[in-house]
């Protein structure tokens, strides 16, 4: 499986295709849409500035998504550094109960913030699947120990050493401590990172994903001009190892 993450924390002025709004991530996604691409990982934003877990404006990107692209995964973001504080985090989780068509189908819960536990149980109790996202061997250790694989859509193995060879070695630690985990892994780095990291997620047979929030650059570290050339060269790198099934 291939996921576009479009924008993540990225601002306009480190790329002026970053998708802010939710109309101009929904084009991106139409973009992507035949290039194989099952699932996407976006971040809302407050009228195309910050980051907001706050239920209108999820329900807005979410509903763009799926009005060009109903049958693709839509996925968001609990981030701390979105919404710091762990109670307002949880909270925002279960007003997207009901949001309908608006809610997601998953969200991301990185295991090294304060209150990921709370932020997991919010989800299930909301009908939204979980993302584990893992960024070091010790939030593996704390995902195997918890036992909370079991249940989630997948565990988001996120490499985020820029370096590429430490990022390659990283990547096989965690997956390492993960184990025979109960839930599929999706394997990604960042940056300059970002590229080996998705290569070997190729030779794994993992999913992965790719798009502006994770590197602005190509391979040959020519500047990107948007997400759906950044997918068009995965795809190009990955050749048929990975289907649109975003399982």
């Amino acid at each position: 499986m291939l996921q576009l993450c479009p924008n993540g924390a990225r601002r306009l002025d480190e790329h002026n295709a970053v998708p802010v709004t939710p109309e101009q991530v929904a084009a991106d996604v139409r973009a992507v849409v035949p290039l194989g691409v099952g699932s996407v990982h976006l971040h809302p934003r407050v009228a195309g500035g910050p980051e907001t877990m706050e239920p209108e404006e999820v329900a807005a990107a979410v509903t763009a998504v799926r009005a060009v692209a109903p049958d693709i995964e839509v996925g968001v973001t609990t981030a701390a550094w979105v919404e710091p504080d762990p109670t307002r985090r949880v909270a925002h989780v279960l007003r997207w109960a009901d949001l309908g068509p608006g809610r997601p189908d998953v969200a991301s819960v990185n295991v090294h913030e304060e209150g990921w536990r709370e932020v997991v149980q919010a989800l299930r109790m909301a009908g939204i699947g979980v993302e584990l996202g893992v960024w070091t061997a010790l939030d593996a250790a704390r995902v195997r120990a918890a036992g909370l694989a079991d249940g989630a859509v997948r565990v988001l193995v996120e490499v985020v050493d820029p370096d590429p060879a430490a990022a390659l070695v990283e990547a096989r630690r965690i997956i390492d401590e993960l184990g025979d985990a109960e839930a599929p892994l999706l394997l990604h780095g960042e940056d300059t990172g970002c590229w080996p990291v998705l290569a070997e997620a190729g030779r794994r047979q993992l999913a992965t994903r790719i798009g502006l929030e994770d590197t602005l650059l190509l391979p040959d570290g020519r500047l990107a001009t948007s997400n759906a050339e950044l997918v068009a060269t995965a795809r190009r790198l990955l050749g048929g190892n990975h289907t649109t099934h975003p399982n």
